[in-house]
């Protein structure tokens, strides 16, 4: 019975591991789109017809000082919570989390300033960037605090909050693109390729959201985190 009870325990993150996998694929998919609208009119120092690219383009260090740290996290998390990766490679985790957690704070910190300096989204996309992202931030101070102080499973449920918020910008992406289907849909915008700027930053909301709750529903079913 103890056999099939740990085939059981191993089993059981295999949804939530493929899960993953798409959402990190989907946040590397709009990285590169967002490397090949920006980096063009950067290097000629020409303004894009896309209002929402005007803003990349318009301060490259800011943007991408939010975007390239974030995606080297969001690549890197995955194997920091791998228990196989953990057991095998333990001094190698240590020496990664250092990093990873740098590039986190750097990202979650910028990700404000954007959100208050440049949203898109007006007063719902600022608001759900101030909201979500100081929660990132906080979640990672606290996992630091936490191995500090040596409570590593606390550390380990610190750190998957923190991840979910991350991957929470994969599925901003997927609820924009329903909005964006449901306005050529309903409102006959053959044309449009974003979604109109009040239900962007509803997607913020809807997105992160599902991320925050997703991962606390997640803790509760998973009390073994300390293994």
């Amino acid at each position: 019975m103890t056999g099939v009870a740990q085939q059981g325990r191993r089993a059981r993150p295999r949804p939530v591991a493929v899960a993953i996998g798409v959402l990190v694929a989907i946040i590397v998919v709009f990285f590169m789109r967002r490397l090949v609208t920006d980096v063009p009119h950067v290097v000629a120092g020409t303004v894009p017809d896309d209002d929402l690219a005007e803003k990349y383009v318009a301060h490259p260090w800011l943007a991408y000082g939010h975007i390239v740290p974030g995606m080297v996290y969001l690549l890197g998390a995955p194997f920091q919570l791998s228990r196989t990766f953990r057991s095998r490679h333990y001094a190698l985790h240590r020496r990664l989390g250092r990093v990873l957690l740098g590039c986190a704070l750097v990202s979650g910190v910028l990700s404000v300033v954007l959100g208050v300096v440049f949203a898109w989204g007006r007063g719902a996309e600022t608001s759900a960037t101030v909201v979500f992202g100081s929660w990132f931030v906080v979640t990672l101070l606290l996992a630091f605090r936490a191995i500090r102080d040596g409570r590593v499973a606390q550390h380990r449920r610190w750190m998957v909050r923190a991840f979910a918020v991350g991957l929470g910008v994969a599925t901003i992406r997927i609820w924009v693109g329903i909005f964006t289907g449901i306005q050529i849909g309903l409102l006959g915008m053959g044309d449009a390729t974003m979604p109109l700027r009040a239900t962007f930053g509803v997607a913020f909301w809807l997105g992160l959201s599902m991320h925050v709750v997703f991962a606390e529903w997640w803790l509760r079913r998973t009390p073994d985190l300390d293994g």
